[in-house]
């Protein structure tokens, strides 16, 4: 049953995600999450980090549901999921080598450029950037590549609250979701759990890291290699 602003208060479905190596199997389970996102439903997914809440980021209506969700402050930007490097430049200004990009993608790590204007002007109205992610989990982006959409995409957990390794570690959003695609517990260590590591490279030859996340250090070397400065 729903409630007027869209949030499932019955338990949602929890579906298990099999061998991520077989195409058949991740494009049947993609199949399905694309089925719940364009009816603008919110859904749980696993990343090659932790677990997040995805939504159809040019429906605005999800994106507001995620933060209700989340009980998310709406001032804080919430990053897109695409499924290749040339999305990023369908939804931002491109400021890096494609060498660097491919070094850096798919991984563990957020790109911040500035926003074109045909991404949806009321996600992250705040904000003339957007961070744009492209997790190293075949779901996910075979996800992202049957809606040809990105994907609005945040940890699933209360805000301000530890982020999500399991399925069984957000269980008090169960109520508010659609639908729960379960990888299993992800990430060998604790680290994991630091989520993607957000780095700005919306100006030109230099970067700064906004969230140190689980990758800071093999990031931050790339980027050296290819001659950026650190922006004091």
């Amino acid at each position: 049953m729903k409630t007027s602003n869209g949030i499932n208060h019955a338990e949602p479905k929890i579906l298990a995600l099999l061998n991520q190596s077989n195409a058949d199997q991740v494009r049947k389970s993609a199949k399905i999450a694309q089925s719940y996102l364009n009816e603008g439903e919110v859904i749980a997914t696993p990343t090659d980090t932790i677990y997040g809440l995805a939504c159809l980021a040019n429906n605005t209506k999800a994106v507001r549901q995620i933060y209700q969700i989340k009980g998310r402050d709406f001032a804080k930007p919430i990053s897109i999921c695409v499924a290749e490097l040339q999305d990023l430049h369908k939804w931002s200004k491109v400021t890096v080598p494609e060498e660097l990009l491919e070094q850096l993608l798919p991984g563990p790590v957020t790109l911040c450029f500035e926003r074109l204007p045909c991404l949806n002007p009321e996600l992250n109205p705040q904000s003339n950037l957007v961070g744009i992610r492209i997790p190293d989990y075949p779901f996910i982006r075979e996800v992202c590549r049957l809606t040809n959409l990105p994907l609005a995409l945040t940890s699933a957990n209360v805000s301000n609250t530890q982020s999500a390794l399991a399925i069984g570690e957000f269980s008090e959003l169960y109520p508010k979701l659609s639908c729960i695609f379960d990888g299993g517990t992800l990430g060998l260590t604790e680290t994991s759990r630091q989520g993607s590591t957000i780095v700005d490279l919306s100006k030109q030859g230099y970067y700064k890291i906004i969230r140190p996340g689980s990758a800071e250090i093999s990031t931050t070397n790339k980027l050296k290699q290819f001659g950026l400065e650190h922006d004091c």
